[in-house]
This record gives structure tokens, C-alpha cells and sequence, in this order.
């Protein structure tokens, strides 16, 4: 369609956040659509131009922790998982570590305590509740923050004036004061780092008085099955401490509610609350193995509580002491299958019971210089590849591939083995954190948007697709194919391109006109939003910065932008195949069924 409108247009940049309330794949498959179409919008540029600095921030995702009456509720995400300990409804959380000089160690020979003397152990008074205060940015008008709320969670010291929490326990914390237990006064923290994909954040507290007396709690080796693990932290019912018993259920890679990640876990039967989340959990001889973060919630299930083993701590810690900085778990960038299948095997000529396909490489990272589709991975770093995507672990056990990969820091140098039409070859990639089209949380303090005569330009994140789901799913149970029908909700096609995408550079984006603020120069366009904007003046926009930039330098008379309709015709299977035929079913490295369609 084409509109065109004479306006005296200056706009203005302004920041915010979405808050994430529940799953986006939650969304029903069966969703009403028409056909696709070019829309066509068109201003006259005739008044002055004010551009703001373009700044991102954060994405709320799930808080979990000891909420209160102001607290928002989240929608449980699709998989039954909830985490404890920041606010909100339950989601999953992760737990704390211990800083020093050097690069983190454990030493079996610290602090050690019998086992029947934990519950009264000094090192108990290492562990303080959390206060924090949040103001999370509004998705649906960017401009402005939600209603401030407040929640508790768990720390626990690690020495050097520092503490370790979880991640979403303080996100969007606008101000954060912690207690030791026995004591009446609450202090001050600073955050100095985040870790949203493995949930854990870094807290320090320069008051001298709070370190008083304070012992530092010690690390121990990842536990073993049906070793005893005793949690400890701030949970709901009661303001004291609270101490819950279990033993180790499983450990394995494990999804991270919180920062969409997969990372290694250690799950529990003992009871992990709202509020627990931060808190340490300790072995039998009293070293801390883990931090609680998130639990399973089903009526299918009971007692499934998972704990950030002192692995990913380390790992955390490490990246912050090398760095100054979070920067995050790397990736290898490639889309893997599995290998069950012999005649699969057979036509790929690989000849033992072991590797998997590459099916496409992310264009962002180093592995799209060194694979190619069709190579089968069949060693990491000299450790073997099974069939189905796992290596040894420990003794007796396996693991998933993307355990190898956790274990690097962005920068380092990974040697892969691989069989390219039948012959075997070794090369190497660099790994690096990986680069998300549409990201499921955004760096900063609130996300960039973009003002121009009443259009709100923003970049598409999944934060902002699950807050229009969470309205959708709140306002009207049943309407879900309604609001989608009728335009009020992101479409399919947007959906489609955030699910499935890959970043072709380093800063592209999605931009999206999200809404229009209704005015005389736009008159015309009050029913325009949540469709991508492809073009401005015939340039192919490739971030929310590259648009102010267009806008900024234009000298046409008219500003013209070039949007694509928010839906697609499902039977349009031509149309289907031309938009999105090079578009791959999943960016995670190795689907859950073990087969990922192009």
C-alpha cells in the first residue's frame, strides 16, 4: 500500500525495555492469516530533526525470587519450568561463587565441617537475603517504566567484599541492599556484573561494617549421584534462614530458564522456593557445590530443583577476572544432526558408529570459514563425538557436545575433527558468544527505539514478543487467534523470522514499526504496527542506528519506508518458499528430536 502525508517531522530517539511475560511458544500453531503485501509509507520531511544517542538496555525475563504485593506475575514458560528466588511467577534461577586474584580453583583442603554439625556451621552466616528494587522498562510504550516492585532473594560471600546471586534477581534493580542473618541492618550493593545466560550476577558492598566477622564460603569438586546436598537461603514463610535436604538426582546439560541457555546442571529432590534463588547449597563435609536457581513446576512432577554446579561459577568468575567484564559462554555457530541412522552414516562414508552433520553454519561465526554443510564433527578437541551428540563424562557417563563447548572463553581456539566426503580432516575455529537476529535479552539499559511524526521504530527482541503474548494471554484466554487475526499482536511472518533467522552480520536487526502515536501528520497510519521495516528511501535497513542514520542525512522532500505485512498466507506455499527457503527450523546446536529441516 502507499500513503503519503505532508509533516513537519522531527523525531527523537528513546530508549526502554520489554518485559518478558511468559513464553512466545506458547503462541497456538493455528493462527489466522492473509496474505502477504508491501506496505508502502511515505512523510514529507520538511521540519528540523532531533536524534537522541541510540542506547540498548535490558530484557526482563523471568525474576524469580521472594516477591511482594507489588509484584508483577509471569506467565509460566511452555516447558513447566519456574524459577525462585526474584519476583514474579516461579522460573528458573541460578546461584553463586567466590572471587580471587587468580583464576578460580577449587582446594580440597579448605574449611571442612561433620556432617552432623551443618545446620549450626558458622559458614551458615555467609549466606544474606537479597532486597531488591525493580523498575522494568515498558515494551508497549518505550518512553516510559513499569510500576516500580519489590523482591527477596539469596546471596552468599565469596571474599573480597563480594557476593554472588543469581542474574534475575536483580534485573532492571533500580537499588539492591543485602542482610546478614542476626542482624537488622540492611546494605548497600553494586552490581559489577551480570551473566544472564547462566544466570548469575556479581554484587559488592563497600560498607566495612557489613564484612565484620564475615568468613567467605569454599568450593567443592561437582558431586556425584546420591551424594547428600543440603540448600540453604531466604525462601518464602518465614524471614530466617531455612535449610531443605536432598540428594543429587542427575546431572547433565540443562536448560537455563532465564537466559535461554544450555549449560551444565545439577538437579535435586530437595525443596527450592521462591526466595532460594542466590542461595548456596552445600556437600556433606560443608563446601559449596552449587546455587539454587530454578525448579520444575508440573503437576506431573515433584521435587525437581536445579542448582548452577561451581563448573559454571568458575567459569563466570574467570571470564570477569580476565576480562573486567561479563562477555559470556561461547559457541561453536553451527546447526548439528545427529547420526543414529546407519544408511545416513553409509552415504556420508563415515565408517564407525559416531559424529554429527553439520547442517549450516551461523554467517557470524568463524566456523562458516572452516565447515561446510555436509562435514560430519567427529572429535572435539580430541575428545570423541557420538552419533547422537554426546561425549564422555567423568567415568561411566555421557554428556551432551555442548558441555566441550561451555568450557572455553570467547576468543579460544577450537580443533575439530571431521570427515568431508569420506576423507578426515582436522581445522580449527575460534569461538565466540553468539550472535542473536532477534536476542532474548538486550545489553544495556533499556532496548533502542526511534520516534519519527508518531512511529515508533524499535528492534524486534523476544522480550517484546512475549510481552504482546502475555497481554494476549491475560486480557483474552480465548483470543490468542484474534489478536493475531486482527493486527493487535506480532506476526507470523515476524514470528517466523525471530524464531528461525540467523544474523547475516554482527549488528543486524529487525526493525519493526511497533505502533503509531496518533497525530495529524500521520493520519492514515493509526492501524499500522508490528510489521518489519524493510527499506527507507530504497536503502535496505540493517539496524535501529543505520535508520536514524538515513533519517538523519535525508534531503528528499518525502521520508519513504518500505514495511512488509505482518502475516502470510499459510496456503501461499510458493510465497512461503521464496521468503523464507533459506531460513533453518532452529538455531540451537542440536535439535531435541535430532533432526532439524532446512
Amino acid at each position: 500500500m502507499s500513503m503519503a502525508v505532508a509533516a513537519s517531522c522531527s523525531f527523537s530517539v528513546l530508549r526502554s525495555t520489554v518485559n518478558p511475560h511468559g513464553s512466545a511458544s506458547s503462541c497456538p500453531p493455528r493462527l489466522a492469516t492473509r496474505p502477504s503485501s508491501i506496505g508502502v509509507l511515505a512523510l514529507k520531511a520538511t521540519g528540523p530533526k532531533e536524534i537522541r544517542n541510540l542506547k540498548r538496555g535490558p530484557s526482563p525475563y523471568h525474576c524469580k525470587s521472594n516477591a511482594k504485593k507489588d509484584t508483577v506475575s509471569h506467565m509460566p514458560n511452555s516447558d513447566g519450568i519456574s524459577a525462585k528466588g526474584a519476583t514474579r511467577r516461579p522460573q528458573p534461577l541460578a546461584v553463586g561463587t567466590q572471587t580471587r586474584d587468580k583464576e578460580f580453583q577449587f582446594d580440597p583442603r579448605e574449611q571442612q565441617v561433620e556432617t552432623g554439625d551443618l545446620h549450626d556451621a558458622a559458614f551458615l552466616n555467609a549466606v544474606v537475603k537479597v532486597y531488591c528494587t525493580h523498575t522494568a522498562p515498558s515494551y508497549s510504550l518505550p518512553w516510559t517504566r513499569q510500576k516500580q516492585y519489590t523482591s527477596t532473594g539469596s546471596a552468599f560471600m565469596i571474599g573480597e567484599g563480594k557476593l554472588l546471586t543469581n542474574a534475575h534477581c536483580v534485573e532492571h534493580g533500580t537499588q539492591v541492599k543485602v542482610k546478614r542473618r542476626g542482624d537488622d541492618t540492611k546494605y548497600v550493593a553494586k552490581v559489577l556484573a551480570r551473566g544472564v545466560d547462566c544466570d548469575i550476577a556479581l554484587l559488592s558492598v563497600e560498607s566495612e561494617e557489613f564484612w565484620k566477622g564475615a568468613e567467605p564460603l569454599h568450593f567443592g569438586h561437582l558431586p556425584h549421584l546420591k551424594d547428600a546436598v543440603t540448600v540453604v537461603g531466604y525462601p518464602l514463610g518465614g524471614d530466617t534462614i531455612s535449610v531443605t535436604e536432598g540428594v543429587v538426582s542427575r546431572i547433565e546439560v540443562t536448560s537455563y530458564a532465564h537466559g535461554s541457555s544450555d549449560l551444565l546442571g545439577i538437579q535435586i529432590d530437595a525443596a527450592i522456593n521462591p526466595g532460594n534463588s542466590g542461595g548456596p547449597a552445600f556437600n556433606d563435609r560443608g563446601e559449596c557445590i552449587g546455587v539454587a536457581f530454578q525448579a520444575y513446576r508440573s503437576e506431573e512432577v515433584e521435587n525437581i530443583g536445579y542448582l548452577i554446579p561451581t563448573t559454571v561459577i568458575s567459569h563466570f568468575l574467570n571470564d570477569y577476572e580476565r576480562n573486567g567484564k561479563y562477555t559470556g559462554f561461547p559457541s561453536l555457530g553451527v546447526l548439528l544432526q545427529k547420526l543414529e541412522n546407519p544408511a545416513l552414516r553409509e552415504c556420508l562414508k563415515v565408517q564407525s558408529n559416531e559424529g554429527v552433520l553439520v547442517r549450516r553454519a551461523e554467517p557470524t561465526s568463524d566456523a562458516n570459514n572452516v565447515l561446510k554443510e555436509g562435514d560430519v564433527v567427529v572429535s572435539f578437541d580430541g575428545v570423541r563425538v557420538g552419533c547422537e551428540g554426546t561425549v564422555p563424562f567423568r567415568s561411566n557417563e555421557r554428556i551432551a557436545f555442548r558441555y566441550l563447548i561451555s568450557q572455553k572463553f570467547a576468543g579460544d581456539v577450537a580443533k575439530l575433527g571431521i570427515i568431508r566426503a569420506g576423507k578426515f580432516m582436522q581445522v580449527q575455529a575460534v569461538l565466540n558468544p553468539r550472535v542473536h537476529l532477534v536476542p532474548s535479552h538486550i545489553d544495556g539499559d533499556q532496548p533502542s527505539f526511534l520516534i519519527i511524526a508518531g512511529l515508533v521504530f524499535t528492534p524486534l527482541s523476544e522480550p517484546l514478543i512475549e510481552y504482546v503474548m502475555f497481554v494476549a494471554h491475560t486480557e483474552e484466554d480465548y483470543s490468542v487467534f484474534f489478536m493475531w487475526r486482527n493486527g493487535d499482536s506480532v506476526g507470523l511472518k515476524l514470528l517466523l523470522k525471530a524464531r528461525h533467522s540467523l544474523a547475516r552480520f554482527k549488528d543486524e536487526q529487525i526493525v519493526i514499526l511497533s505502533q503509531v502515536l496518533a497525530n495529524d501528520v500521520n493520519i492514515g497510519y493509526e492501524s499500522m504496527g508490528n510489521r518489519q521495516v524493510l527499506k527507507f528511501n530504497a536503502t535496505q535497513i540493517k539496524n535501529i542506528h543505520h535508520l536514524a542514520h538515513l533519517v538523519d542525512s535525508c534531503k528528499d522532500e518525502y521520508l519513504i519506508s518500505r514495511s512488509l505485512e505482518p502475516y502470510v498466507d499459510l496456503g501461499d506455499n510458493q510465497a512461503m518458499d521464496q521468503e523464507f527457503c533459506d531460513i533453518p527450523v532452529s538455531n540451537c546446536e542440536i535439535g531435541f528430536d535430532g533432526i532439524l529441516w532446512a
